[in-house]
Protein backbone atom coordinates (compact mmCIF):
# COMPACT_ATOMS: atom_id res chain seq x y z
CA UNK A 1 0.00 0.00 0.00
CA UNK A 2 1.16 3.46 -0.88
CA UNK A 3 2.09 5.94 1.91
CA UNK A 4 1.30 9.25 1.73
CA UNK A 5 5.06 10.22 1.29
CA UNK A 6 5.36 7.43 -1.96
CA UNK A 7 2.39 9.45 -3.38
CA UNK A 8 3.56 12.79 -2.78
CA UNK A 9 6.81 12.15 -4.36
CA UNK A 10 4.94 10.35 -7.93
CA UNK A 11 2.68 13.22 -8.38
CA UNK A 12 5.69 15.52 -8.55
CA UNK A 13 7.44 14.19 -10.33
CA UNK A 14 4.37 13.51 -12.52
CA UNK A 15 4.39 17.43 -12.47
CA UNK A 16 2.07 18.43 -9.86
CA UNK A 17 2.76 21.79 -7.50
CA UNK A 18 3.26 21.11 -4.42
CA UNK A 19 -0.66 23.15 -4.33
CA UNK A 20 -2.22 20.74 -6.31
CA UNK A 21 -0.85 17.85 -4.47
CA UNK A 22 -1.72 18.85 -1.30
CA UNK A 23 -5.20 19.50 -2.08
CA UNK A 24 -4.93 16.26 -3.50
CA UNK A 25 -3.35 14.20 -0.80
CA UNK A 26 -5.89 16.13 1.91
CA UNK A 27 -9.50 15.68 -0.12
CA UNK A 28 -9.68 19.67 0.58
CA UNK A 29 -13.53 20.55 0.03
CA UNK A 30 -14.50 16.72 -1.11
CA UNK A 31 -17.73 15.77 0.38
CA UNK A 32 -21.49 16.14 -0.02
CA UNK A 33 -24.10 18.42 1.20
CA UNK A 34 -27.91 18.25 2.49
CA UNK A 35 -30.13 19.60 0.42
CA UNK A 36 -27.37 22.21 -1.49
CA UNK A 37 -28.73 25.13 -3.02
CA UNK A 38 -27.18 24.42 -6.60
CA UNK A 39 -26.26 20.91 -7.65
CA UNK A 40 -24.77 19.29 -11.13
CA UNK A 41 -23.10 15.97 -11.91
CA UNK A 42 -20.99 15.61 -15.05
CA UNK A 43 -19.06 12.92 -16.83
CA UNK A 44 -15.97 14.35 -19.31
CA UNK A 45 -15.17 12.57 -22.33
CA UNK A 46 -12.50 11.14 -20.22
CA UNK A 47 -14.52 9.36 -18.30
CA UNK A 48 -13.89 11.39 -14.91
CA UNK A 49 -17.09 12.16 -13.29
CA UNK A 50 -17.65 15.25 -10.74
CA UNK A 51 -20.70 16.57 -8.54
CA UNK A 52 -20.72 19.87 -7.38
CA UNK A 53 -22.95 20.73 -4.07
CA UNK A 54 -23.03 24.61 -3.40
CA UNK A 55 -24.37 26.34 -0.11
CA UNK A 56 -25.46 30.32 -1.75
CA UNK A 57 -27.11 32.86 0.45
CA UNK A 58 -28.06 35.85 -0.47
CA UNK A 59 -26.48 35.55 -3.70
CA UNK A 60 -22.63 34.91 -2.09
CA UNK A 61 -21.50 31.39 -2.33
CA UNK A 62 -20.73 30.34 1.39
CA UNK A 63 -19.70 26.96 0.85
CA UNK A 64 -18.74 24.27 -1.49
CA UNK A 65 -18.06 20.75 -1.69
CA UNK A 66 -17.72 18.25 -4.80
CA UNK A 67 -17.01 14.48 -5.23
CA UNK A 68 -15.06 12.88 -8.06
CA UNK A 69 -14.69 9.66 -9.20
CA UNK A 70 -11.29 10.32 -11.12
CA UNK A 71 -7.20 10.95 -11.07
CA UNK A 72 -5.49 13.50 -8.66
CA UNK A 73 -5.95 15.87 -11.44
CA UNK A 74 -9.79 15.87 -11.23
CA UNK A 75 -9.61 16.34 -7.61
CA UNK A 76 -7.05 19.25 -7.29
CA UNK A 77 -8.94 21.17 -10.19
CA UNK A 78 -12.12 20.89 -7.79
CA UNK A 79 -10.66 21.40 -4.76
CA UNK A 80 -9.28 24.86 -6.26
CA UNK A 81 -12.27 25.75 -7.88
CA UNK A 82 -14.14 24.82 -4.65
CA UNK A 83 -11.43 26.93 -2.87
CA UNK A 84 -11.78 30.13 -5.60
CA UNK A 85 -15.52 30.74 -5.47
CA UNK A 86 -16.36 30.55 -1.83
CA UNK A 87 -17.10 34.00 -0.53
CA UNK A 88 -18.12 34.80 -4.13
CA UNK A 89 -20.97 35.95 -5.40
CA UNK A 90 -22.52 33.27 -8.01
CA UNK A 91 -21.58 36.10 -11.41
CA UNK A 92 -18.43 36.68 -9.62
CA UNK A 93 -17.41 32.67 -9.05
CA UNK A 94 -19.21 32.16 -13.00
CA UNK A 95 -15.76 33.95 -14.45
CA UNK A 96 -13.52 31.78 -12.90
CA UNK A 97 -11.94 30.45 -16.11
CA UNK A 98 -9.73 27.51 -16.66
CA UNK A 99 -6.68 29.29 -17.02
CA UNK A 100 -7.55 31.00 -13.17
CA UNK A 101 -7.91 27.41 -11.99
CA UNK A 102 -4.37 26.11 -13.40
CA UNK A 103 -2.95 29.14 -12.30
CA UNK A 104 -4.22 28.65 -8.92
CA UNK A 105 -2.64 25.24 -8.56
CA UNK A 106 0.68 26.52 -10.29
CA UNK A 107 0.68 23.50 -12.04
CA UNK A 108 -0.80 20.22 -13.17
CA UNK A 109 1.03 17.69 -15.77
CA UNK A 110 -0.39 18.90 -19.46
CA UNK A 111 -2.43 15.18 -19.88
CA UNK A 112 -4.29 17.02 -16.95
CA UNK A 113 -5.20 19.96 -17.87
CA UNK A 114 -8.41 18.82 -19.16
CA UNK A 115 -9.74 18.09 -15.49
CA UNK A 116 -9.35 21.84 -15.29
CA UNK A 117 -11.86 21.67 -17.67
CA UNK A 118 -14.10 19.19 -16.07
CA UNK A 119 -14.28 20.96 -13.01
CA UNK A 120 -15.22 24.35 -14.34
CA UNK A 121 -17.91 23.30 -16.34
CA UNK A 122 -19.48 21.22 -13.48
CA UNK A 123 -19.26 23.89 -11.06
CA UNK A 124 -20.84 26.03 -13.99
CA UNK A 125 -23.85 23.80 -14.48
CA UNK A 126 -24.89 23.74 -10.78
CA UNK A 127 -24.35 27.75 -10.89
CA UNK A 128 -26.50 28.33 -14.25
CA UNK A 129 -29.30 25.46 -12.96
CA UNK A 130 -29.14 27.71 -9.62
CA UNK A 131 -29.70 30.90 -11.73
CA UNK A 132 -32.27 29.64 -13.43
CA UNK A 133 -34.37 28.29 -11.16
CA UNK A 134 -33.84 31.56 -8.36
CA UNK A 135 -34.82 34.22 -11.07
CA UNK A 136 -35.64 37.69 -9.96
Amino acid sequence: METKRSQEKLLKQSGYSDRAIRYYLEKIHVGTMKDPDAFATYTGSCGDTMEFFVEIESGVIRQVKFQAIGCAGSFSAGSALAEMAQRKTVEEALTISETDIYNHLEHVPQPKVHCIALARKTFSMALEKYKGTNKG
